[in-house]
């Protein structure tokens, strides 16, 4: 898709990941068309940012119901009066940012999570940045070879692999900021390796080191060189873009196109963000 094709003003931020929409105020509502145009823009993108606004609980929950059904978090904490946006909170005296490893939202999920907006509300002067990465352009440079053996494969996905819920330690530290971790018995689905995007219509590869367990007909052991070559492959600095977070930025990025990770370098201060994740639908093969 060519700039020229959005009504909206969006500026690339990486040759493979990541644009910013400029001029456009959420405190407002958006028109069919906009939301339409935010919509394709996050197919061809992966991750979408919009800097400077200033927009409530309400206004947040209200545009992200404009792409569908709203996925209730069974982790963080909620905001105050809103049930739907989880509260990605870490305060100064607290270890570990919450998903410091690459990692795709609900991939767990018999029908992964569509996306999730994030209203930035209190950032850090330095430190706490987010990484991207494209996973359409990481498939596009594998090999041919390596890309028809992934278009015959499917893995199994499971909450129970990401380290906050795998290593009982780290349970216990993040259990005040994401109290469903003690109780979660893990969610477990099998997905193509290389999917189809339902809006870009781009090959995608869709593995994460967070929740990709193995691959279908393939033990664990057998699965870990293959995956890890590929983690190591998308995240390439060619594939990914650093965002560097203000408070008031809003951030909308597409689960089933990018990976992203959370920095571990802002202890002794305080960071808030709010989160909205939207249902998706089931992931057809490539």
């Amino acid at each position: 898709m060519s700039l020229a094709s959005f009504s909206l003003d969006v500026a690339p931020l990486s040759p493979t990941v990541g644009a910013e929409i400029l001029g456009l105020d959420l405190s407002e509502p958006c028109s069919d068309e906009t939301i339409a145009d935010i919509r394709q823009a996050l197919g061809e993108f992966g991750v979408i940012f919009l800097r400077d606004q200033s927009i409530d609980p309400a206004a947040h929950l209200a545009f992200a119901k404009r792409f569908g059904e709203i996925n209730v978090n069974k982790f963080f904490k909620p905001v105050d009066g809103f049930r739907e946006i989880a509260c990605v909170k870490r305060e100064p005296n607290q270890p570990g940012s919450t998903g410091w490893y690459w990692h795709t939202d609900h991939s767990y999920d018999q029908v992964p999570a569509m996306g999730s907006v994030f209203v930035a509300r209190d950032i850090p002067p330095v430190g706490g940045d987010t990484l991207f990465a494209g996973l359409a352009a990481a498939f596009d440079a594998l090999s041919p070879g390596m890309q028809a053996m992934l278009e015959g494969l499917e893995a199994w996905h499971t909450d129970l692999v990401c380290p906050e819920v795998a290593d009982p330690k780290l349970r216990a530290v993040f259990a005040e900021r994401q109290p469903g971790l003690q109780e979660n018995d893990g969610t477990r689905a099998k997905h193509p390796v290389i999917i189809r995007h339902p809006i870009s219509g781009k090959k995608v590869l869709y593995v994460n080191s967070g929740f990709t367990e193995r691959f279908e007909g393939w033990t664990t052991e057998d699965s870990r060189p293959l995956l890890q070559q590929l983690y190591d492959h998308a995240t390439q600095p060619q594939f990914t873009y650093r965002h560097r977070w203000r408070t008031g930025d809003v951030a909308f990025w597409d689960n089933r196109a990018t990976w992203h990770c959370a920095l571990d370098d802002c202890f002794g201060q305080r960071r808030e963000l709010h989160r909205i994740t939207i249902e998706g639908e089931r992931l057809d093969a490539a």
